[in-house]
């Protein structure tokens, strides 16, 4: 399979041709255009979800173990071209191609990860009120889904929506993010080379404007799940309202790192790094702003700057290197943004980054991490998420406040906690008011866990069986082989 052919997307078991023409694909290391990916009309997208209605009800006639075998074919065939498609993410994305490994080999996991509920799809049933009668409570698919997926993670997210979609029955059409849709392409090709019947799948790249708000308009859309920024969030469900079609969303982050005076520094300042600046801090639950004890602050700060001065700002396609690029030009401007607003309103640089004055590859988006100290719960800088490698570090007196400052938030995905009392512990978990929570340790997710925010953080949420659970609906069966009928009681409604 040629990795540089991204010519076409894959509608209805066809690949075909954008009829807006083309977008140029940028290389954040460079700058530069290294591909043309499709540009789809809103008529295209609406062609896809008559594709994907019209396989819907033979794909959900197949046993889920019979649907399940086309999704290990799928991840046996992401493993096997994980090196090609991992590349791809880092000239599409731009993060280090170690972490892109790690990325695709998400991808591939999801697919076996779901494909393993075929035998655990599981209904109710209940006694009747009446003799000779039951109550089925069943599981069904919802039918149509419509999956919006940003660039930071451009395979994994593909994988995250597909695969839940398919072992439930449903049928998918899929917009990636029109600055990353290469992934999704390359994806396509392995989905066409399983098997799967026409339609079950859909790729369609392009516009937000365009493709994104024919999708989320349409009347014959069962459900839209999306991943990405609140204001898009928050457009896709005023777009889905008109028809009442439910809608999942995973938004942005503003994680607390909260690390106690009994805390392991070693693992903090290990894990705070880490969280902060993988993927050049372009993850929603990256460590955003931290939260340290008094009485460990200094030695935390150093060994953090110490730390974060280590990290190898470099080609993403080195294994030797930690920090990539920012992924796009108006993303790095708008990190310096925060940055420079940050500084006006007084916070302290204790290490000061930005563009290097030699960027290892020409060209790019490149910018080196940033530490402020000298903040205040009420600045922009600890309420707004960057999504980018600068990191702010409040000093707090004590546990109490920590907890204030962590719930101070329009957010509410992640929080980690750093502490050895048990008793902090377990009222961090009833007090903190976020969807994940990470004692003594950082994400990512699993894949049997659940992925959910609070707040602006988005309702809805991925992962394990309450994330199936959006991909399911419920259908209640009333069976009576009495042979009478049973006496009619006040309906409730």
């Amino acid at each position: 399979m040629q990795s540089d052919d991204h010519s076409s997307m894959w509608i209805g078991g066809h690949w075909e041709q954008g009829a807006e023409g083309t977008r140029p694909v940028i290389n954040p290391s460079t700058g530069e255009a290294f591909a043309n990916a499709p540009e789809a009309s809103a008529a295209q997208a609406l062609q896809a979800i008559d594709a994907a209605r019209a396989a819907q009800p033979a794909w959900a006639r197949l046993s889920p173990l019979q649907r399940g075998v086309y999704m290990h074919k799928i991840a046996g065939l992401i493993r096997d071209h994980a090196e090609p498609l991992a590349r791809l993410v880092v000239r599409e994305q731009g993060k280090p191609i170690t972490e892109a490994r790690g990325e695709v080999g998400g991808a591939a996991e999801f697919f076996t990860y779901f494909a393993e509920f075929a035998r655990r799809i599981q209904g109710e049933i209940l006694p009747s009120d009446a003799p000779g009668e039951q109550i089925w409570i069943q599981r069904v698919p919802v039918g149509v889904v419509v999956g919006i997926i940003p660039w930071n993670y451009p395979a994994a997210l593909v994988s995250r929506k597909v695969a839940p979609a398919l072992i439930a029955g449903n049928t998918i059409v899929l917009k990636p993010h029109e600055e990353t849709p290469l992934s999704a392409l390359y994806m396509a090709r392995l989905f066409e080379q399983a098997g799967l019947p026409a339609g079950v799948v859909n790729i369609v790249t392009g516009a937000g404007d365009t493709v994104g708000a024919a999708l989320t308009t349409h009347p014959d859309v069962d459900l839209v799940t999306m991943t990405g920024g609140v204001p898009t969030g928050k457009r896709i469900m005023a777009a889905a309202a008109p028809n009442l079609v439910p809608v999942s969303l995973e938004l942005g982050g503003k994680a607390p790192l909260i690390v106690m005076e009994d805390a392991d520094l070693d693992l903090a300042v290990a894990s705070a790094v880490t969280s902060r600046f993988m993927n050049c801090g372009q993850v929603c639950i990256c460590n955003e702003r931290m939260l340290v004890h008094e009485k460990v602050y200094d030695a935390f700060v150093a060994r953090f700057v110490q730390a974060t001065k280590a990290l190898r700002l470099g080609d993403p396609m080195l294994d030797t290197t930690d920090l990539g690029p920012k992924v796009s030009q108006p993303e790095l401007e708008k990190v310096e943004a925060i940055l420079a607003a940050a500084l006006t309103s007084g916070a302290e640089p204790l290490l000061l980054g930005g563009r290097p004055d030699t960027p290892p590859v020409a060209g790019g988006y490149w910018m080196t991490p940033t530490v402020l100290g000298g903040v205040t719960a009420d600045m922009a800088i600890m309420q707004d998420e960057i999504f980018g490698p600068v990191i702010p570090v409040m000093k707090v007196s004590g546990f109490d406040e920590a907890m204030a400052v962590a719930n101070d938030s329009r957010y509410g995905l992640s929080a980690y906690l750093f502490t050895q009392d048990y008793r902090r512990i377990m009222q961090a978990v009833a007090d903190i008011r976020f969807g994940e929570i990470y004692v003594n340790r950082i994400g990512p997710e699993a894949l049997q866990g659940y992925h959910t925010g609070y707040r602006n953080s988005g309702p809805g949420g991925d992962d394990g069986i309450h994330g199936l659970e959006s991909y399911l609906r419920k259908k209640t069966v009333y069976v009576n082989w009495s042979g009478s009928s049973p006496v009619p009681l006040m309906p409730y409604a």
